[in-house]
């Protein structure tokens, strides 16, 4: 588990590896998503795109699957208020492995919550072409080793 003393504005972290595929762009975007360039390999063709793609939902998904298993310790920290600034830069087609990057943008003490600080992460997340196809900023809580020290 990290914790808020252990935690610096800038610290970088590179993780995962998922490789999305046809079947499950048309499976989440009949569920999801249903626009014919999510959903239609042919319809798709028609689109702006000009072929399948996946939902940015989809994106997100697979951020979040990969967040929680490599940075969040498959989910055994705290809660998060909210995401902020979700960006889709490019699509995501079938075949592409997407990782992820993160980095600490800041962090501070919570006020209300002695016992807990308040961490704002960059988040992007990468294709195997080393393009940025999402950007978001994501808020978490993090557990503080000493309630009683306040240092940040």
């Amino acid at each position: 588990m990290r914790y808020f003393e252990d935690i610096q504005i800038g610290d970088e972290q590179s993780f995962g590896k998922y490789s999305i595929t046809e079947e499950e762009i048309i499976d989440f975007g009949k569920k999801f998503d249903p626009q014919p360039f999510h959903t239609d390999k042919e319809k798709a063709k028609t689109s702006a795109i000009g072929t399948l793609i996946a939902s940015g939902w989809h994106t997100c998904a697979i951020f979040m699957r990969l967040f929680v298993d490599e940075y969040l310790d498959g989910g055994n920290g705290m809660p998060s208020p909210g995401v902020d600034n979700i960006s889709w830069l490019k699509p995501v087609k079938p075949g592409d492995t997407l990782s992820v990057r993160v980095t600490v943008s800041s962090i501070r003490r919570s006020k209300s919550k002695p016992n807990r600080g308040i961490i704002k992460n960059f988040c992007e997340v990468i294709n195997q072409n080393h393009e940025t196809v999402l950007t978001m900023y994501t808020n978490g809580f993090v557990p503080v080793k000493n309630p009683v020290n306040i240092t940040k």
